[in-house]
């Protein structure tokens, strides 16, 4: 889950973000045929290729609609007590092709059928990814990775299987249901009535099943997703679940959701499971009430035998595709509950758009003030009050307080990862919701307590803010934040490749290069937070000088726990539960003696205790 310190916590180490785009309408799809509506949009530009893989099954259905009449009249050439053999011959060599005709017009079904399957899970992953990207920070407030990406892998994963093994099954269903049914009506009206009993009892169970596997597939992807979530953390955090020697508590946890997931899997499984053996009874007593008034009408000469044969061959074709609804219900039920869930991520409220006379921030002074803003996370519980402040253009900004004061959600709201309720951030003199997002961000470096680092090599992600940047200045910027020295002696040193977030490398390594990351990137306004809080004091006062560097000329803003490092700082806010305290230099605030002097105080005696 995506963490928060003090009730909102900034997004990891970046320059600006991806490109804004306009906000979806929002439709909840809330039913099986709403979902396979909306999913049916998808198809878009492969509903020409649809077309043409319908042509092959209608060919290919016709072709085998002949088939049973073909074996009719062979019955009936062999049952008037003589065998015509030119009759015989003809039929074989019609069924040996039109077999041979279904193979091929088969194959080509399945070939193109996976390529548009394919193509479409491509354009509906690379969308829900895409929302992703413009989602607000809220959204994955609230929601754990995991859980997202079980719907990114396994919920599209069961799309994908719906739309490639169904399509073509349903589709030459209808057109066989169709078929045998009128070949049903021309070679015997009566049969035809009696074979009709059993279709109302298809109906019911198909009915009767669907509304309860329906809730059941659908609620057996919600505790995959929970699952998945808590894999996901307990993975990411195993040091700290070892640390606290929580292996037990973290099995017991996965037990309990696993138990869940069988219950429910089970369920769905044991539901749909009916279909198919209590469809078999229905047809197989469908084909027994045929014998018997095939039978009765065959002795009254009213038709052949191999009428008979003809229509038991139809009958079996007519039912076939329902019994192919009972062997891909699971499939079916699964593929919408996962496009449902997809679905209700790409409805979701994006980033209210930058309105069209926003303007583009480009060379910023830097010039930032606070007017009166006050925020909450809930529209019942305020963080920040009545917030006021001015940072003059190059000035660093330096904000202390207790954990929850409302220091990490100052900077939140500069950056427009959330908007203010009241009052206004201004930035050279104008509201910084006049500017487009893009080229307010772009103005930001941000370092954060918890570096996140990329897969790839050492080299990428330094150059994850200027992606154009040559070797010399990446190496320029590593030794700027004293990385240089300890990537050198790595095995590849710049092309060395990173594990998940770095964790090849110590925290203290992983700072680093989050530093010069930024500093290759040379924004014009600067975040840190705590950003030297994972640094040995030794790599933090050999940081500081290189700190100091960057900041020069730009405006800064530092959140800082450990006293010492904003010493320097041209003015420094106190916080607490979201009102300014006191404001001045660190000179002025222990001269005031009042709460600045008594953390600073109490830190040093501390630090001194620690020492000795």
């Amino acid at each position: 889950m995506a963490q928060r310190d003090e009730q909102g916590k900034l997004p990891p180490v970046m320059m600006g973000r991806p490109g804004h785009h306009g906000r979806r309408p929002v439709v909840k799809p809330k039913s099986f045929s709403k979902a396979i509506k909306r999913l049916w949009s998808y198809f878009g530009r492969e509903r020409r290729l649809l077309l043409v893989i319908f042509l092959f099954i209608l060919v290919d259905s016709a072709v085998m609609l002949s088939v049973p009449f073909l074996l009719g009249k062979s019955i009936d050439a062999m049952s008037m007590g003589t065998v015509n053999f030119r009759l015989l011959e003809i039929t074989v060599l019609v069924l040996f092709a039109s077999y041979a005709v279904d193979g091929v017009l088969t194959f080509l079904q399945g070939w193109l059928m996976a390529g548009v399957s394919q193509r479409i899970v491509k354009q509906l992953r690379r969308s829900l990814f895409e929302k992703l990207q413009r989602l607000p920070i809220s959204f994955f407030d609230a929601r754990t990775h995991g859980e997202l990406m079980s719907r990114l892998t396994n919920d599209i994963d069961n799309v994908s299987s719906t739309i490639s093994q169904s399509t073509t099954q349903l589709m030459s269903g209808a057109i066989v249901i169709s078929g045998a049914f009128v070949m049903m009506l021309i070679l015997s009206p009566i049969l035809t009535v009696a074979s009709l009993i059993t279709i109302p009892l298809v109906l019911l169970l198909t009915r009767t099943i669907a509304k309860k596997t329906s809730v059941l597939f659908k609620k057996q992807q919600m505790e995959l997703g929970k699952l998945n979530g808590h894999v996901e953390e307990t993975i990411s955090g195993l040091e700290v679940v070892k640390a606290f020697n929580h292996e037990e508590k973290a099995i017991k946890e996965f037990e309990a959701v696993n138990e869940r997931l069988r219950q429910v899997g089970t369920k769905a499984q044991i539901w749909s499971g009916f279909l198919m053996p209590i469809m078999n009874v229905i047809n197989n007593l469908g084909f027994a009430v045929i014998a018997i008034v095939g039978g009765v009408l065959a002795v009254k000469s009213m038709i052949t035998v191999g009428v008979i044969a003809s229509f038991i061959s139809y009958s079996r074709q007519f039912v076939r595709p329902l019994n192919d609804l009972a062997n891909i219900f699971n499939l079916l039920q699964s593929g919408m509950a996962g496009a449902e869930r997809v679905f209700e991520v790409l409805d979701e409220h994006e980033e209210t758009d930058d309105s069209p006379q926003a303007l583009s921030l480009d060379q910023p002074k830097g010039h930032v003030v606070f007017e009166n803003v006050s925020f909450g996370y809930r529209s019942d519980v305020q963080i920040v009050k009545q917030l006021s402040f001015e940072a003059k253009p190059g000035s660093s900004i330096a904000f202390v307080g207790p954990t929850g004061a409302g220091k990490t959600t100052i900077v939140n709201l500069l950056t427009r990862f959330y908007d203010v309720k009241d009052g206004r951030v201004l930035i050279d003199g104008r509201d910084i919701r006049d500017y487009t997002r893009d080229s307010l961000r772009q103005c930001f470096g941000i370092v954060l307590q918890d570096t996140y680092l990329f897969s790839g090599t050492i080299r990428d992600n330094i150059k994850y803010g200027k992606p154009a940047a040559t070797d010399e200045e990446v190496a320029s910027a590593a030794a700027l934040a004293n990385a240089d020295s300890f990537i050198k002696k790595l095995p590849h040193g710049y092309d060395t490749v990173l594990t998940e977030n770095g964790g090849n490398l110590s925290q203290g390594q992983r700072q680093l290069l989050a530093i010069a990351r930024v500093i290759l990137a040379k924004p014009s306004l600067l975040i840190l937070d705590e950003a030297t809080s994972s640094i040995d004091t030794r790599t933090e006062l050999q940081i500081q000088d290189a700190l100091l560097h960057v900041m020069k000329g730009r405006t800064s803003f530092i959140i800082a726990h450990r006293l010492n490092t904003i010493r320097h700082a041209d003015m420094i806010i106190v916080i607490d539960k979201g009102e300014i305290v006191e404001m001045g230099s660190h000179n002025e605030l222990m001269k005031k003696t009042g709460t600045y002097y008594q953390m600073f105080s109490r830190q040093f005696q501390n630090e001194r205790k620690a020492n000795v």
